[in-house]
């Protein structure tokens, strides 16, 4: 008996510009919504306990729509750079944010950054290590 020979079933995967252009739509999303929350952090860490007025809304939204934009500029730029000075670029990020949080609190600057040292350099060493796993 004969029987018909398979074929081969092909999905429709997109162009390349459709996949770039979904790339940029989420990393648009993540920076925005990180943005957000770094910007609400923000604006609570420097209203210290008082009633909530329009400077601490403009500066929340500021420093919120900086990391964003830092955050997206990095996502995007950041793949054309070595492993080394892009894993080195989100340590310093990481740790420049953190730090600039904490200082926020009022608390030595010493502190705010010792702590922004150490979150960067654990953040460029994981980043470093995923890079580098991950590199053909």
């Amino acid at each position: 008996m004969a029987h018909a020979a398979p074929t081969v079933h092909r999905r429709h995967r997109g162009t390349t510009t459709d996949r770039t252009h979904h790339f940029g739509k989420s990393a648009m999303v993540r920076a925005l919504l990180a943005g957000l929350v770094y910007g609400v952090w923000a604006a609570f860490i420097k209203r210290q306990m008082g009633p909530v007025d329009a400077g601490n809304v403009f500066y929340g939204i500021l420093c919120g729509a900086l990391f964003a934009g830092i955050m997206f500029t990095l996502g995007r730029m950041g793949s054309r750079l070595p492993r080394e000075l892009h894993a080195a670029a989100y340590g310093v990020f990481a740790g420049g944010a953190l730090g600039y949080l904490y200082s926020l609190t009022g608390d030595s600057v010493l502190r705010s950054a010792g702590l922004g040292i150490a979150v960067g350099a654990a953040t460029a060493v994981t980043a470093f290590y995923r890079y580098y796993m991950r590199e053909p």
